[in-house]
């Protein structure tokens, strides 16, 4: 059940790639603090499956955000169960192949920009027009990396949408401003998920130690000497979609455990 008072109440969001890792998290505690919710992700049995567990009458359903035709049916789909749509998610993201640059094919590198960086303008466009301009309300919350930051050997694919994804964030919050809509860009580092994890032992198996070796070692540089978990990240997520950041926009905010530090 949606919370009564709560700190999104009233307020209706969709979030993107919402199938597995931080977006059903993100979902679950949204729908704690009193929004209405439509997971989309392209795995239609995961994502229906994620918006009953949010509970709160959370819609899920299928949408490949490559496609505009889903998009549009997305966001039609939001308008028509809820009458709007206050907060945007842009979580859905692909990691690509791991390619040194000299090996990088055209596909792996424009099918990732695609899901990482060009869906979010797709999907900031279609919730502006259809709902948010109109009401002169919303927060669009994107979502980068440290390695957009830092960059990442064998992923030019996933450094260069993670970093276009902070000017794309500038972008709209410079335009979408005077309409009173927010655009903010949340900035992970490593996050303990099944993705996370598969790439730990996979770069483990290619060093020749275990995988509890190199997350000691992955950590070594990081003074926290922590990871975030997918609640970490939803905890900021929902502060930048509540009022209580009203006057924050344009930013990248980091949540990595002090990874990378900006200024």
């Amino acid at each position: 059940m949606a919370a009564q008072g709560g700190r999104l109440e009233g307020k209706v969001a969709i979030i993107t790639g919402a199938s597995t890792g931080c977006g059903p998290v993100m979902a679950r505690l949204f729908v704690e603090q009193g929004a209405q919710v439509l997971l989309a992700a392209r795995r239609e049995e995961l994502v229906v499956q994620a918006a009953k567990d949010a509970g709160g009458g959370s819609v899920g359903m299928r949408a490949d955000v490559t496609s505009e035709e889903d998009i549009a049916a997305m966001v039609d789909r939001a308008m028509e169960e809820f009458g709007q749509v206050d907060i945007l998610l842009n979580n859905a993201a692909v990691p690509g192949q791991d390619k040194w640059v000299w090996e990088q094919t055209l596909d792996n590198f424009n099918s990732t920009i695609a899901v990482d960086l060009t869906a979010a303008m797709l999907c900031s466009r279609e919730v502006l027009n259809r709902s948010m301009l109109e009401r002169k309300t919303g927060s669009i919350i994107n979502f980068s990396s440290t390695a957009g930051w830092m960059g990442m050997p064998r992923k030019t694919h996933y450094t260069a949408a993670k970093a276009g994804l902070r000017a794309l964030t500038k972008a709209i919050a410079l335009e979408a401003g005077p309409h009173g809509i927010r655009c903010n860009c949340l900035v992970p580092g490593s996050i303990e998920t099944e993705l996370w994890t598969n790439y730990g032992h996979r770069m483990a198996k290619e060093q020749g130690i275990s995988f509890e070796e190199w997350k000691e070692k992955s950590l070594e540089s990081v003074p926290l000497r922590r990871i975030s978990q997918p609640s970490d990240i939803a905890n900021l997520a929902l502060f930048l979609a509540s009022e209580e950041s009203r006057t924050m926009t344009g930013q990248s905010i980091n949540c990595d455990a002090g990874a990378y530090m900006v200024g």
